[in-house]
């Protein structure tokens, strides 16, 4: 897949192409279900399939006074919108300026000159433009005078919910992984580092890890069953994320206690990711370490009798990165 993060990084003879355009947070099954589509068209008509996004977000540009918390950072929606199998992606810097550009500019300068669209998908509720001014009905008036055709896909729904990032994202914020797993079409997981400063060396000997910082979007407090992944190594995990209250000052950490550990290499840099599989229990403030060792220990048990249960092919399928069903 091609990656372009400004427009005047596409080259001029670029195209015939076929377009999505979209924030794409989570790259979720009504993103997937899209973008199959467009990768097939594309195929059948010789061109070019380009999802175009966004970065950052555009509600951070326009709403700065309350940040939104994003599913997946650009380089993990960047990965996963690769595995589409589309052609290339764009991600257009999203600036003041950009946001003032009006539907009509919109489509003549990107969707028509700079990717010589032949189709645009998009989903029915999509907005473009300045103030969000263009629907897909102006869009289908824009693609009739450009010359592109546009394909409007309706609301997926399973289960009775509405699939789209916001949902999913208030899901996340409940605590509702699972309902959450069901409309992404994979584990929720994020991405970070080990924490620095913790002491550890080359060799890592404690089977519990913190991650550094992450400014993204994290369950809700609480204790979660997890696969964790160590550089390119696999763990059955237990995670809590809060403050710890049971140790007085409160310090907001993500950790995750690898099950079946072995001592493992690990540097300031290696790649640490948690998929979140089923949420077991609030933080709790025990009144002794003593009973917090033992809260901890039932909590292992029943990860472990998860495991057991799933099975191997099915975790693995699902925590592999897949963005099927």
């Amino acid at each position: 897949m091609q990656i372009y993060h400004k427009l005047e990084d596409v080259p001029t003879n670029f195209g015939p192409s076929l377009v999505s355009v979209g924030n794409s947070d989570g790259v979720h099954r009504a993103h997937i279900r899209v973008l199959n589509e467009l990768v097939l068209r594309a195929r059948e008509r010789h061109a070019s399939a380009v999802a175009v996004t966004f970065e950052p977000h555009p509600m951070r540009i326009l709403r700065p006074d309350a940040p939104l918390k994003l599913l997946t950072p650009m380089a993990d929606k960047i990965g996963l919108l690769a595995q589409t199998g589309i052609g290339a992606a764009v991600a257009i810097p999203f600036t003041s300026d950009l946001s003032l550009m009006d539907p009509r500019e919109f489509a003549r300068r990107i969707l028509c000159e700079k990717l010589h669209a032949l189709e645009v998908h998009e989903g029915f509720n999509f907005r473009f433009g300045h103030k969000a001014a263009g629907d897909v009905t102006l869009l289908t008036q824009l693609g009739s005078e450009f010359g592109f055709e546009v394909i409007v896909y309706p609301e997926l729904r399973l289960r009775g919910e509405c699939v789209s990032s916001t949902r999913i994202r208030e899901l996340i914020r409940a605590g509702a992984i699972a309902r959450a797993r069901s409309l992404l079409g994979r584990p929720f997981s994020i991405q970070s580092t080990a924490g620095r400063g913790r002491g550890y060396g080359s060799m890592y000997t404690v089977p519990t890890i913190n991650l550094s910082r992450y400014e993204e979007l994290v369950p809700r407090d609480g204790v979660y069953i997890t696969r964790t992944l160590v550089g390119t190594e696999y763990f059955d995990s237990v995670t809590n994320i809060g403050n710890r209250p049971t140790f007085g000052n409160d310090s907001f950490a993500i950790e995750a206690h690898l099950l079946d550990f072995h001592t493992i290499e690990i540097t300031p840099e290696t790649k640490i990711e948690i998929s979140f599989l089923r949420r077991i229990r609030d933080e709790m403030k025990f009144s002794s370490v003593e009973l917090l060792r033992g809260q901890i220990q039932r909590d292992i048990a029943m990860a472990r009798r998860y495991f057991r249960l799933i099975g191997r092919t099915k975790i693995f399928a699902g925590i592999n990165r897949s963005t099927g069903a």
